[in-house]
C-alpha cells in the first residue's frame, strides 16, 4: 500500500493527514470551513484515495493559511506516497460536468510544479469559503505535490458547481494518474529515469 501521514505544525496552523493512494475513497475530514471540507471529501471520493485531514487553523484571521497548509500538507503526503513514482500512469485528464458546468482538468507527475487557472466566481463566498481561496489550494497542493495542473472551465454558471467540477475533476485525473501501469509497474515513466 502506497500510504503516507503528514503532520505540520506552525504558528499559524495544526495539521494531520494521512492519505493511501491505493484506497477505496474512504475520507475523514475536518478542516473548521464546511464548504472546503465537502470538496475535499469529493477529492478523496472521487480519486479513491483515502483521506484522513485533521486541520486547526487561526480562523479568527481569515481562512488563507488554513486553506493553503492544507493544500501543501495533502501534496507533501501524495508525494511522499508515489515515492519514486514508479509504474505509475503519471498522467491524468478528465472533463468533469455537473449540471450547466464543464471543466477539464489536465495533469502531470512531474516533479516540476506550475498550475494553469482558468476558472472564474461570480461571487466572493460560497457558504463561509471565499472563492479567491480555490486557486490557492490547487497552488498550494500542486507545488507540494510536484505535479503540473491545469485546470479551465470551459463554462458554468452556478458557483458551487463550478467549485465541484474543478475538485471532481483533479479527483478523476489524479485517480488515473497515480494508477500502477501493469504493462510498465517496475519502470520510472520518463526517458530521464527519476521523475
Amino acid at each position: 500500500m502506497r500510504t503516507s501521514t503528514i503532520n505540520r505544525s506552525t504558528a499559524e496552523t495544526k495539521i494531520d493527514v494521512t492519505v493511501n493512494l491505493d484506497g477505496t475513497g474512504l475520507y475523514d475530514v475536518s478542516t473548521g470551513v464546511g464548504f472546503f471540507d465537502h470538496m475535499l471529501e469529493q477529492l478523496s471520493r472521487h480519486s479513491l484515495i483515502d483521506l484522513h485531514v485533521r486541520t486547526v487553523g487561526d480562523l479568527h484571521i481569515d481562512q488563507h493559511h488554513t486553506v493553503e497548509d492544507t493544500g501543501i500538507a495533502i501534496g507533501e503526503a501524495v508525494a511522499r506516497a508515489l515515492a519514486d513514482k514508479r509504474g505509475i500512469r503519471r498522467y491524468g485528464d478528465a472533463l468533469s460536468p455537473m449540471d450547466e458546468t464543464l471543466t477539464r482538468v489536465a495533469l502531470d507527475i512531474s516533479g516540476r510544479p506550475w498550475l494553469v487557472w482558468k476558472t472564474e466566481f461570480s461571487q466572493k463566498r460560497l457558504g463561509e469559503m471565499d472563492t479567491e481561496m480555490f486557486e490557492h489550494f490547487f497552488h498550494s497542493f500542486a507545488q507540494a505535490a510536484g505535479i503540473t495542473l491545469h485546470i479551465e472551465t470551459l463554462h458554468g454558471s452556478n458557483n458551487h458547481h463550478i467549485a465541484e467540477s474543478a475538485f471532481k475533476g483533479l479527483a478523476r485525473a489524479l485517480r488515473i494518474a497515480v494508477e500502477i501501469d501493469p504493462r510498465k509497474a517496475d519502470a520510472i515513466p520518463s526517458t530521464k529515469g527519476i521523475l
